[in-house]
């Protein structure tokens, strides 16, 4: 079994997430109480924030630049940012590990391919509905991607950072953010993509006939594709 290399607590809400469905996914996959091999480096995101505020975005690129490595060094076999928001820094993250980075928009992707869909609405921190590094990713694939208003975005990106970062369900805010998605259909969008690790903790497939791409459950799954592919049937032969 490969090592799973996680740069977490971004926030660590998700990323307890992250761990729970990684190592329930590996004892499914495997049974006899196996558990995923893994290595964890859980920022603060204190620090994170405070670069945020003061637009100083390159300073957080050397935090996970550092982070990644700190990872390869301890012996993980390839890297995971445990949030949609951070891949802005994949590019540097890659180009300083010599280990793979799963990255989470290709993981979600290579979902919705297999749904044969097209047209998504994507839900996130402002930055990851404003900004380019994340939506091209999806562009660039041929799919078409909208985004809410000015005026819904801010309440999304307010819930995320004020709500879901401290583990608070807003039953109120889950039903604004349910009335968000449901503009989407007007859109003619056929499914939503939670481009935030903390969304799933407020919206489940359930809430919407949308198709719901939880892009946490779906990056942790690749983590485990990559960590087993070829040792499955090995390993259970073994037990």
């Amino acid at each position: 079994m490969k090592i799973i290399g996680l740069i977490g607590g971004t926030s660590w809400q998700s990323t307890t997430d992250y761990y729970k469905i990684i190592n329930e996914t590996v004892d499914a996959r495997l049974k006899n109480n196996h558990s995923a091999k893994l290595i964890l480096n859980s920022l603060d995101f204190a620090e994170i924030e405070y670069c945020v505020n003061r637009n100083a975005f390159e300073e957080i690129g050397v935090i996970m630049v550092k982070a990644a490595r700190s990872i390869e060094n301890a012996g993980a076999d390839c890297v995971l940012l445990c949030a949609n928001t951070m891949h802005m820094f994949d590019k540097a993250v890659a180009e300083a590990v010599s280990i793979p980075l799963i990255h989470i928009a290709e993981a979600t992707i290579n979902m919705i391919k297999q749904r044969s869909i097209t047209k998504l609405g994507l839900l996130g921190t402002k930055i990851t509905m404003e900004m380019d590094f994340y939506k091209q990713k999806y562009i660039e694939s041929g799919l078409d991607i909208m985004i809410p208003d000015d005026d819904d975005r801010k309440f999304v990106n307010s819930v995320i950072f004020s709500e879901l970062f401290k583990g608070n369900i807003n039953p109120d805010s889950k039903a604004r953010l349910i009335e968000i998605i449901e503009k989407f259909k007007d859109q003619g969008v056929q499914g939503v993509i939670l481009g935030c690790t903390e969304l799933p903790l407020i919206i489940k497939q359930d809430d919407t006939s949308l198709l719901v791409f939880d892009t946490t459950e779906i990056h942790a799954q690749a983590a485990v594709d990559f960590a087993l592919k070829g040792q499955a049937s090995s390993l259970k032969n073994t037990l």
